[in-house]
């Protein structure tokens, strides 16, 4: 009865008020690269010490989990994750959206975040002290396989590309450790440029190896971003719903993974979406469907990563130990209100807490409605803008967003050469997730690795550190089988398809009678060890990949000749992931010497109009940064803005129409700056504009 009492605290006028307006901030926050649910938190914590300390925990909570839930709309609409959480939405939102079902992806995406996140909440009301326990067991090693298989999941999930998606994901943890080291202190690879002593920022290079590699192919031709839906079809709940519910076992699997991995300080939602999404392509009926626009994919994920808000408070409320940096900023408003964190806490001061809870619960639920209603427009709107207004707007936030989590020109500056250079590598087979993932996970497997290398040393165990514990080993046992077998089962794969020719084959040959033949040919050779080397040696050379091979053995060569001048802390681990870089770098070029050459009809050509507008964009973009300290923020984005359509424009436009988006480029920088400077309170470049 007490629960049913602190349900109907919750249910005040002003708890669902503020539940509704955190949900919708938070999402709109969350779709718009570069805000994050930390800058959103933090910013409007201090409003909440006025308020009872469980509305303003409502309020704080509705934020965050509305936040994770909007990165979704950005992945799926311009293919760049609005949070980190939602890298595997991309996978299969993008694709969904460029056949022209953006709008059903939308849907799936919201009640999958539903389902998600209310699982997690439920977790977090019933089961908080027993899973609370899962973090403790956690140790240095476990947080470091626990990385390294978050990694060798998205590297296992690049289909034909396995060994490019690792070098991928190191190339990541390589970028995480420019800067000051996460243990030790030392100062490493900055190239003696202060611009280098605070690493990258994560969100920076999110947005640059995301978002700048689609605006390049954007601008490269004519044809429309997405694919306008025929028929006023609207958010297509009911078959939204149906998908849904042949997939509720998926959504239940992967919303539970997400509550035990969000429990786990540090992990966060990119590793729950990833283990869900591997899991629900290993376990589905037609697993060559993910990737190219999939709906379990999308269902996986977006259940995973909303379940880690309810799976993130667990530790912070009992332990004191904050999962996530919003998680940090909210149990910091708990302190300041004279909440004491801790076992206690659920009998002592039930009262806020269980409100809180069922709070976040209603703000779980609100996000239905106030999502289908954001997503019934947000398609559409982005379908059926011009390119030359399009452009420049996503140009525009790239900028801003990249601007915004430090005030810091310098994070820009590196957003726009990581996203050039993630281009470069897109074309060359290196996806960016695995890099952004590395660097995502760069500092939780540094610390992880050194703090365990540290104790094995000193224990004089250092093989039993790291392959000694039982959750270790059953990390360890779960990122071998994920790498190995497509390698091993890949024939496998191949035979059901034989399988499935010769049966329809028989049918039609005996006029729809039912034969019965012989299959032991295909079945027996089901586990074939090198099936899945001579299909990669089978494959045509990688020009592009052999000449990356080269310049990756001689930049981690030069990486670990740097480490001869640190600490034994601080070089441990970068001098461990150089030399993993060269050996499949070398593995890399190995391949491709055994490989036959490539057909001269083989390969992608470009006009060169093409190029040349990928390159006036790129030139338009950096001009554009390198002025702002010039001439300022405000002339200098409404400059590039119509700069960046006509880069866009392929069509011959009247006076008339070339004054309206000039109107339309101002009143959009305007109401984004205003956004930020006034509402968001982030210190804007000052300028002659603005």
């Amino acid at each position: 009865m007490e629960l049913l009492g602190y349900f109907v605290n919750a249910l005040t006028p002003l708890n669902i008020l503020m539940a509704l307006g955190g949900v919708i901030l938070g999402t709109v926050i969350g779709a718009l690269p570069g805000l994050s649910a930390t800058m959103a938190v933090a910013v409007l914590v201090p409003f909440t010490f006025t308020m009872d300390p469980a509305t303003g925990l409502i309020a704080l909570g509705a934020i965050y989990t509305g936040a994770i839930y909007g990165g979704a709309f950005a992945a799926i609409l311009v293919n760049t994750p609005g949070t980190p959480s939602a890298i595997a939405t991309t996978f299969d939102g993008f694709p969904m959206a460029k056949r022209g079902d953006g709008s059903l992806a939308v849907t799936l995406a919201t009640l999958a975040s539903v389902v998600g996140g209310l699982v997690g909440g439920v977790f977090l009301l019933l089961l908080s002290p027993p899973l609370a326990k899962v973090a403790l067991a956690f140790g240095p090693p476990e947080y470091f396989w626990l990385a390294i298989f978050g990694l060798t999941l998205i590297s296992a999930l690049s289909v034909g590309n396995t060994l490019k998606g690792l070098l991928g994901g190191c190339i990541g943890l390589m970028l995480a450790m420019v800067g000051v080291a996460v243990v030790g202190g030392d100062i490493r690879f900055t190239m003696g440029t202060h611009m280098l002593l605070g690493g990258f920022d994560i969100v920076s290079a999110l947005i640059g190896l995301y978002c700048i590699p689609v605006l390049i192919d954007l601008v490269a031709t004519p044809d429309p971003h997405l694919k306008v839906e025929q028929g006023n079809r609207g958010i297509r709940l009911r078959e939204a719903f149906g998908i849904v519910w042949e997939s509720k076992f998926n959504v239940m699997r992967s919303s539970i993974i997400g509550t035990v991995i969000g429990v786990l300080p540090g992990a966060g939602g990119s590793i729950a979406g990833l283990v869900s999404y591997s899991e629900a392509r290993r376990s589905s009926k037609k697993p060559e469907t993910f990737g190219n626009g999939a709906p379990d994919g999308i269902i996986a994920t977006e259940s995973a990563n909303n379940a880690t808000v309810g799976g993130g408070f667990i530790p912070t409320l009992v332990l004191g130990i904050p999962g996530t940096p919003p998680d940090a900023v909210i149990l910091g408003a708990l302190l300041v209100q004279g909440i004491k964190i801790g076992p206690t806490l659920f009998s002592q001061q039930g009262d806020i807490v269980y409100t809180f809870i069922f709070g976040l619960l209603i703000a779980t639920a609100l996000m239905l409605p106030a999502g289908l209603l954001i997503g019934r427009y947000a398609y559409k709107s982005i379908a059926s803008i011009p390119k030359t207004l399009l452009v420049p707007t996503i140009a525009f936030l790239t900028v801003v967003g990249s601007f915004a989590i430090h005030s810091n020109l310098h994070d820009v500056q590196m957003m726009l050469a990581l996203g050039v250079i993630g281009w470069i590598l897109n074309r060359c087979g290196f996806a960016p997730s695995p890099i952004v993932l590395g660097l995502v996970l760069g500092q939780i497997a540094e610390q992880g690795f050194v703090q365990a290398y540290l104790i094995g040393n000193a224990t004089h165990n250092l093989g039993g550190m790291f392959f000694g514990r039982p959750i270790s080993l059953a990390i360890v046992a779960l990122a071998a089988f994920t790498l190995l077998y497509p390698l091993v089962f890949a024939k496998r794969k191949e035979n059901a398809k034989k399988r499935a020719v010769n049966a329809a084959r028989s049918y039609a040959d005996s006029d729809g009678a039912t034969t019965v033949g012989s299959d032991d040919a295909t079945t027996k050779s089901g586990f074939a060890p090198l099936a899945g080397l001579k299909k990669q040696i089978a494959k045509p050379r990688d020009h592009a990949g052999m000449f990356l091979s080269v310049l990756l053995i001689a930049v981690a060569g030069w990486a670990f000749s740097q480490t001869s001048s640190m600490t034994p802390m601080g070089s441990v681990f970068p001098s461990t992931i150089s030399v993993a870089i060269i050996v499949m770098s070398i593995i890399l070029l190995g391949l491709n010497v055994l490989r036959k050459p490539a057909g001269s009809g083989q390969g992608d050509v470009n006009d060169q109009s093409s190029n040349a507008r990928r390159i006036a964009l790129v030139v338009a973009m950096i001009a554009w940064v390198a002025v702002i300290p010039m001439v300022g923020f405000g002339i200098a984005a409404i400059v590039a803005f119509l700069i960046l359509g006509r880069v866009a424009c392929y069509e011959q436009m009247s006076a008339k129409r070339i004054l309206g988006e000039g109107l339309g480029g101002i009143v959009i920088v305007g109401g984004l700056y205003l956004l930020m400077a006034d509402i968001l309170l982030i210190r804007m470049p000052s300028g002659l504009l603005f």
